[in-house]
């Protein structure tokens, strides 16, 4: 589509911006990226902590140059946050003390999630009812927020910053969820026949902190398992297969009640497909905004 459209690709997956990761996160390989320009992707060290705000200021400055250079902005992936971010501002929540935020990680370490998501249920009610309890991110991160500010995470997000003064095309692809599960299962696959035992096993020799977000890539913890010979290959690889498929599932679920799309494509992407969404761009290029 970006080649069609002459557009840039802007990653909005969270984890393919961690260059350690990229057979394990499915960043595009060298012959994508020599197509058309791709933006975001591989820039931080797996020692860093990625977050929506940095993200999302280097995003728009993407979509600026992007627009200045007249390409389409094309932002891709499926980190909702982050696109919400992009999208409609970020909430201006306050610097959170280094000890508050080490203080909820040990909590939530020392509890684990059923029972951490209990103890956020108690400051804050409404994040505990939409997080579910293996979110650890966004749990400790709600925790942290209150603990902070005596305010909680939604309240602050209600209370946005304007959103940037762009207009955005949102497109879903939304194939049946049996082709998406046989794809997932496929792909984890094609990983192991890339090299993601070599890459995890680079990861492990580092001795990062396992609360580190790039330490949860899906199909990392698994295989980590086996490297300490925990479980055999193939349990850790049936593992990591269970796991995409839950985390599609609920990136599914996400999309449906946090976003609305301007088009939703149900199957598998084709030619067809391909078609329909040019289609779609470029009556929304020629749409005034209002």
């Amino acid at each position: 589509m970006a080649a069609a459209l002459g557009g840039t690709i802007i990653n909005a997956d969270s984890l393919q911006t961690y260059r350690d990761l990229r057979i394990l996160t499915a960043r595009p390989d060298e012959a994508a990226e020599a197509r058309v320009p791709h933006r975001l992707y591989g820039f931080l060290n797996a020692a860093e902590r990625g977050s929506a705000a940095r993200w999302c200021a280097l995003a728009l400055a993407e979509i600026a140059e992007a627009t200045r250079a007249g390409r389409i902005p094309l932002l891709v992936g499926g980190t909702g946050l982050y696109l919400r971010a992009v999208k409609e501002g970020l909430a201006p929540v306050p610097e959170i003390p280094a000890e508050v935020r080490q203080e909820a990680i040990k909590t939530h370490r020392a509890l684990g999630g059923a029972a951490f998501r209990d103890r956020l249920a108690e400051l804050d009610p409404e994040a505990a009812r939409c997080l579910f309890p293996g979110d650890r991110q966004r749990l400790v991160r709600a925790y942290e927020v209150v603990q902070a500010t005596g305010v909680t995470i939604g309240t602050w997000q209600r209370q946005a910053q304007s959103a940037p003064a762009y207009r955005f095309g949102i497109i879903l692809l939304m194939p049946p969820r049996d082709q998406l599960y046989a794809a997932c299962d496929a792909r984890f696959l094609r990983m192991i026949d890339a090299g993601a035992l070599g890459e995890a096993a680079a990861i492990s020799a580092r001795g990062l902190d396992p609360t580190l977000p790039a330490m949860k890539a899906v199909g990392l913890p698994e295989l980590l398992s086996y490297l300490r010979g925990d479980i055999p290959l193939e349990a850790a690889t049936s593992a990591a297969q269970r796991a995409t498929r839950r985390y599609a599932k609920r990136q599914i679920t996400w999309f449906r009640h946090q976003m609305t799309p301007d088009l939703v494509l149900e199957a598998q992407f084709s030619e067809s497909l391909l078609r329909c969404s040019r289609h779609f761009i470029d009556r929304f290029l020629l749409t005034p905004s209002v």
